[in-house]
């Protein structure tokens, strides 16, 4: 059992997700005892058993499906093809006990990549980490990234290669913040030449900055270019200028998208009163 906790913290510090399937309740025959664990990564690992057959196999399946709703769930099963038990899912074995398995997703909340180690990404990380998000930050500077605390990993490279290098997890949350809007282009313009999905990407920039760019990006992918999960300016229209306001600006927003919330004023639908100007 030692080694499933060992793994459990292995993948919670290289910040991938795993779910852990424990049997918490028994009646009649079958291949498991209470208290049995399995643990499936996001890799397809699996350490451990449920009792194999068919309701290891369906274990591990319904486990895949936790990955995305990256939920915790509660099911029991007839371990009897061709009888009904109330409530319990009914599968293709001759055994004839009942099971009740318990999925636990095990992951962060959501998984933020910051591009850039400045004061607003110092700030930005104390809010976010309260909130169990898994935070990769990135920068050249080497100075700058020694001094960020909070983050789960700090990646000395250059923000473009850093694309280039690592896969970025789809439905992730990017935010732009870099010494230099050249750097800030850089990191988007990567994104969408590579087509990743991310499921935020904010850019702290002025609105003149923000015309420039919007700009070229048109000029180079064409006006089809999907920008619907382009959040520029970034943050919810809630006033402040400082670092720590501006964090619970685009943490706030960056809530709002993960929850599925509307109705709240972003900064992108204050220029001119206009909601994403760049498509009119």
């Amino acid at each position: 059992m030692t080694d499933i906790y060992e793994h459990i913290m292995h993948y919670k510090k290289e910040g991938k997700d795993c779910v852990l399937i424990t049997a918490v309740d028994k009646t009649g025959e079958g291949p498991v005892e209470v208290g049995k664990k399995l643990l499936v990564g996001e890799d397809g690992t699996m350490i451990g058993t449920v009792g194999g057959g068919n309701l290891e196999y369906h274990a591990v399946d319904k486990a895949g499906t936790l990955f995305k709703s990256r939920q915790n769930v509660l099911e029991k099963y007839l371990l009897n093809k061709g009888e009904v038990v109330p409530e319990a899912k009914t599968l293709p074995m001759v055994c004839g006990g009942v099971v009740t398995l318990f999925y636990e997703f095990i992951g962060a909340k959501e998984y933020v990549y910051l591009f850039g180690a400045g004061h607003v990404s110092q700030a930005l990380a104390k809010v976010l980490k309260t909130m169990d998000f898994h935070l990769t930050v990135i920068d050249e500077r080497e100075v700058v990234l020694e001094k960020f605390d909070g983050a789960d990993r700090k990646v000395l490279e250059s923000f473009a290669t850093f694309i280039d290098n690592e896969p970025i997890r789809d439905d992730s949350f990017i935010v732009v913040c870099t010494p230099s809007h050249k750097y800030d282009y850089h990191v988007i313009n990567k994104v969408l030449e590579r087509s990743l999905k991310p499921k935020y990407m904010g850019m702290l920039c002025s609105l003149k900055k923000l015309r420039e760019y919007i700009d070229r990006t048109y000029e180079t992918f064409g006006r089809e270019i999907d920008l619907s999960n382009f959040y520029s300016p970034i943050g919810l229209d809630i006033g402040g200028g400082s670092p720590e306001e501006i964090a619970i600006s685009i943490a706030s927003e960056m809530l709002a998208v993960s929850h599925g919330k509307t109705g709240h004023k972003h900064m992108r639908e204050t220029a001119d009163d206009k909601h994403r100007y760049w498509e009119d």
